[in-house]
């Protein structure tokens, strides 16, 4: 399945809704393209919505940290929502899910990043 997403804000925050597998350094070259531009404009808030996103690897794992790492290093955060069972369990092996803001829903991530 091809990786796809979409954007939009809500409340100063990028919303980004991944779709398919994560999988390839390649295949979210768009999507890493639209966050620097994002974070060059001065937001830095970041939400990764992976409610649709069906698998990731390792190599969707180091995007994950280039967003990261990009975003906190222009001062902001990101958080990811909607992390399926299977998804969940890698960022609990890889110990990601103690560097990630992870959130049940938008709405939370929303929030978390906003106070």
């Amino acid at each position: 399945m091809i990786f796809q997403y979409k954007s939009n804000t809500q409340d100063n925050v990028y919303v980004f809704h991944l779709f398919g597998e994560l999988i390839d350094r390649e295949q979210p070259k768009p999507m890493l393209e639209e966050i620097e531009r994002v974070i060059a404009g001065g937001n830095n808030l970041i939400l990764l919505d992976m409610k649709s996103l069906k698998y990731i690897n390792s190599s969707g794992l180091n995007v994950l940290i280039h967003v990261l790492t990009k975003s906190r290093k222009a001062g902001g955060d990101v958080a990811i929502s909607n992390v399926n069972d299977k998804n969940k369990e890698l960022l609990v092996i890889t110990k990601l899910d103690s560097i990630f803001n992870v959130c049940k829903t938008i709405e939370e991530g929303i929030i978390l990043l906003t106070q």
